[in-house]
C-alpha cells in the first residue's frame, strides 16, 4: 500500500473533511454502507445513532486505525486514504479524543498535553501553558492525572488533542464517562474552545441531547447508512421516517388505518393521499407541540385555524419534572393516553377535563412498514 511522502498543503476551496462512499464489511455483513459527507473548517458535525449502527467504525476509518473496503477520504481536498493509497494516521493532521481520556498516568498534566508536540522545549511549554489556561487548569500543570477529577481529566485530554493544532478532531462519546451534573458545562467549554481553534469536529454519540446541544450538522445513522442529515432544527421538525422522531425527546405514537385516503385521529381526519385503504399508519406527536385549553363548561375552546381541531381529554396525572411539567390525558376519542409537556409548574388535578390542540404541520404521519 502506497503512502504520502509528506502532507499536502490545504486547498482553500475544499471542505476540511470529505468522505466519499465509505464502506466496511465484517464477515459478509455491511457495517458501514455508502457513507458520504463533508465538514467545513470550524463546524461541529455529529454522527448520531444507536449502538452498533457503524458510527465508531466510520470514525476509526477516518482516523486511519481501520481500513475501508471502498470509498475515499480527503482532508482539505487532498486524498489521505482509499483502498490502495494510505497516509499514515500520525500524518493526517487528525486529532482523537475518546471516552476513557487515555491519559498517561506516569506523566504530569504538562507532559500529557505536550506529548504530541514538536519543536523546542520553550515552544512546547508555551503551547501547553496557553491551552491549560484556556481550559482553566493552569494550577494543575505539574499535577498527575490521578489527582484530577473526571471533568479535569476530560479537559486535559481535550488540551492534548488540540495541542498539535489538528485540522480535524474526532470525538467518540467523549463525555459519557462524566457525572451528569458536569456534562453540560464541560460540553459548552469544549465547544467554545473548538470554535476558537477553528477545528472541524466529527462527534460520535448516541445521545440526542448532546447532538442537539453541540452540532451544527447532525448525520442520523442507522444500519450502517446515513438516513437523514441537516441542522438539528431541521431533523427535529422534519423527520425523514418513523424511526427518526424517537431519537429526540419523548413522543406520542398513535396507530390508525387509512380509509378513503383519510386516517382518523382525535384531532380530526388527516389526508393520506397515495395510500390504499387498510394501510396502517403511525401518527407521531411530540408532547411539547400540544396546546392545552380549559373545558369551559363543556363549550370547548375557540381555536384559530392554526390550532387545528380540538380534542377533549381528562387528566390522568401530572408531575413536575424540574424544568417542565408532564401531564397525561386519557382522550375521549378512543381512551388512549397522550402525554403533554408544559414549561414550569402546571399540575391540574386528576379528573380535570381539558382540550388539546395541535397544528397539523406538527403531526408526523408515516405508513407502518412493520
Amino acid at each position: 500500500m502506497s503512502q504520502s511522502p509528506q502532507p499536502s498543503p490545504p486547498r482553500p476551496e475544499a471542505p476540511r473533511l470529505e468522505v466519499q462512499g465509505l464502506e466496511r464489511r465484517f464477515g459478509g455483513m455491511s457495517v458501514v454502507d455508502d457513507v458520504s459527507f463533508t465538514i467545513p473548517a470550524g463546524q461541529v458535525t455529529c454522527l448520531l445513532g444507536p449502538s452498533g449502527c457503524g458510527k465508531s467504525t466510520t470514525l476509526r476509518i477516518i482516523a486511519g486505525v481501520d481500513m475501508q473496503d471502498a470509498g475515499r477520504i480527503y482532508v482539505d481536498g487532498n486524498l489521505v486514504c482509499d483502498t490502495v493509497f494510505r497516509v499514515p494516521p500520525e500524518r493526517r493532521s487528525i486529532g482523537l479524543m475518546f471516552q476513557d481520556f487515555a491519559l498517561f498516568p506516569h506523566l504530569s498534566v504538562a507532559d500529557n498535553v505536550a506529548f504530541g508536540l514538536k519543536g523546542s522545549r520553550e515552544v512546547k511549554r508555551a503551547r501547553v501553558a496557553e491551552l491549560l489556561e484556556r481550559v482553566h487548569l493552569s494550577r494543575h500543570i505539574d499535577s498527575f492525572p490521578h489527582a484530577l477529577s473526571g471533568g479535569e481529566q476530560q479537559r486535559v485530554a481535550l488540551a492534548r488533542a488540540l495541542a498539535p493544532r489538528p485540522r480535524i478532531l474526532l470525538m467518540d462519546e467523549p463525555f459519557s464517562g462524566l457525572d451528569e451534573r458536569l456534562r453540560d458545562g464541560i460540553r459548552d467549554e469544549t465547544l467554545a474552545l473548538l470554535k476558537e481553534e477553528g477545528t472541524a469536529v466529527l462527534l460520535v454519540t448516541h445521545e440526542p441531547h448532546e447532538a442537539m446541544r453541540m452540532a451544527d450538522q447532525i448525520l442520523l445513522m442507522r444500519g450502517g447508512r446515513i438516513v437523514q442529515r441537516g441542522a438539528p432544527y431541521n431533523l427535529y421538525n422534519a423527520p425523514a421516517d418513523r424511526a427518526a422522531p424517537p431519537f429526540f425527546p419523548d413522543v406520542n405514537v398513535r396507530k390508525s388505518t387509512v380509509t378513503g385516503a383519510l386516517t382518523a385521529t382525535p384531532f380530526g381526519d388527516f389526508l393520506m393521499p397515495g395510500h390504499p385503504d387498510g394501510t396502517r399508519v403511525d401518527i407521531v406527536i411530540r408532547p411539547q407541540h400540544l396546546k392545552i385549553d380549559f373545558d369551559r363548561n363543556g363549550r370547548g375552546p375557540n381555536p384559530t385555524p392554526q390550532d387545528g381541531t380540538p380534542a377533549r381529554g381528562v387528566v390522568e396525572r401530572a408531575r413536575f419534572m424540574g424544568r417542565e411539567s408532564l401531564v397525561e390525558f386519557r382522550m375521549d376519542f378512543d381512551g388512549s393516553i397522550l402525554r403533554v409537556t408544559v414549561p414550569n409548574v402546571f399540575l391540574p388535578k386528576p379528573g380535570t377535563p381539558m382540550w388539546l390542540m395541535i397544528r397539523r404541520d406538527r403531526c408526523f404521519v408515516f405508513a407502518d412498514r412493520a
